[in-house]
């Protein structure tokens, strides 16, 4: 049996590794970048290598950026009495798309899961509780947004809970179901997204 040269093979194994990227995929990716020019090919090697050089995460809000604060927290045009809580920066990101939103963000880093470890000291939870305390934020609504999966909806409770238990003042809305259950936000059409944050409702 032929075997392919231990370089290619290592490529495919990595490629393998990523999110729904197949056995095949990776062979086919493999071929396609092994037919490319080398400045091509240098050039995407740097990006995957200077990724977290370039990246920082927002020490108010933990999305990704470029600065800390990140320029969406830095945005003074922007409504900071409004936050709306994701579970990760592409959702964040789908939502500032649909161009209906000018508050700002608060990303977990994922959903409340106990079969899997993942527990409320896993997740920004405690940091959201500390822009709602800090007088300075004049936070006045919180929208929480994490996707309509059981997980999502078990962490939305939890969060609508720990907050009215810290404020019984502040608003907090859950944004309509104008998505299906089991979808992910990133990959919400416009449309969607605007009528979801538009139906939102308070608890």
């Amino acid at each position: 049996m032929t075997k392919l040269p231990s370089s290619l093979q290592k490529l495919i194994n990595e490629l393998s590794r990523l999110p729904g990227v197949g056995p095949k995929t990776a062979q086919r990716l493999a071929f396609y970048l092994l037919k490319q020019d080398n400045i091509d090919i240098t050039n995407l090697s740097q990006s995957i290598a200077n990724i977290k050089n370039g990246i920082v995460f927002c020490s108010v809000c933990h999305n990704m950026g470029e600065t800390d604060p990140c320029a969406t927290c830095s945005d003074v045009r922007r409504d900071h009495s409004l936050v709306c809580v994701v579970e990760e920066p592409l959702d964040a990101q789908a939502i500032d798309k649909s161009g209906q939103y000018n508050g700002v963000f608060h990303i977990l880093g994922g959903v409340l899961n106990p079969l899997e470890g993942v527990g409320p000291e896993s997740l920004e939870i405690e940091s959201l509780l500390a822009r709602i305390k800090d007088e300075r934020q004049k936070i006045k609504e919180v929208i929480i947004a994490t996707n309509p999966s059981l997980e999502g909806e078990t962490t939305a409770m939890h969060l609508q809970k720990v907050i009215k238990l810290l404020n019984q003042d502040i608003k907090i809305t859950r944004i309509a179901r104008g998505l299906p259950m089991g979808g992910d936000l990133e990959y919400a059409d416009d449309i969607t997204l605007m009528r979801a944050m538009e139906g939102r409702r308070e608890y």
